[in-house]
């Protein structure tokens, strides 16, 4: 039995920190997961970040509330999930995935926790397991499922590289260049194909 694992922020729906960067003019924010390979860094520089401007949980939710999944991500979803089980593993947090679920048609969803003072302050975050991604398909795999992989960042790749088959989707130039082993696609319908065509 199948179970194709995907990534969420830059392949379902916008990536949440430069949609609240573009929200909160704080460009700094912008850095992502396609850019700096450490997350434990990248999110502890996020944090700094809002506690210098004094944003807290509501703001960012606030943001999160007016954004929508990608043009045709919902309907690639479905079509997938007609073929076979589907499991967005993402480094997101709950508090930030509730909404775009909703609009995805709530799919099973594993991600972090973050973890907020009596202020509504981000004070820090908790990852789920570590290396989250990578862990959850070998994981899956020692239950007796093959997986398929997608992914954008530099995060996606333990996943991809330990499935029976991994696609990078909507990535960087960079990332595309130094792992040129991944096919790479940039349309949902180049993608269900090749996932379909894995199963």
């Amino acid at each position: 039995m199948n179970v194709v694992c995907l990534d969420l922020e830059g392949v379902l729906v916008p990536e949440i920190w430069i949609a609240f960067a573009e929200e909160s003019g704080i460009p700094e924010l912008k850095r992502t997961t396609r850019d700096e390979p450490d997350y434990d860094k990248l999110m502890k520089y996020r944090i700094e970040i809002l506690k210098e401007h004094g944003l807290g949980l509501k703001e960012i939710q606030n943001t999160i509330e007016k954004i929508d999944p990608l043009p045709g991500a919902k309907e690639f979803l479905d079509a997938l999930r007609e073929r076979t089980q589907v499991l967005i593993l993402s480094d997101t947090f709950t508090q930030f995935a509730g909404p775009l679920m909703k609009k995805l048609g709530y799919p099973t969803i594993f991600c972090n926790e973050l973890v907020i003072d009596e202020n509504g302050m981000v004070a820090d975050y908790r990852m789920r397991c570590e290396k989250s991604k990578l862990t959850t398909v070998k994981a899956l795999q020692s239950a007796g499922l093959d997986t398929i992989a997608s992914g954008d960042s530099f995060n996606d790749l333990g996943m991809i590289e330990a499935s029976k088959a991994g696609f990078l989707f909507k990535s960087t130039d960079a990332i595309k260049k130094e792992y040129p082993q991944y096919p790479a696609f940039e349309e949902y319908d180049d993608l269900l194909k090749a996932i379909t065509e894995a199963l």
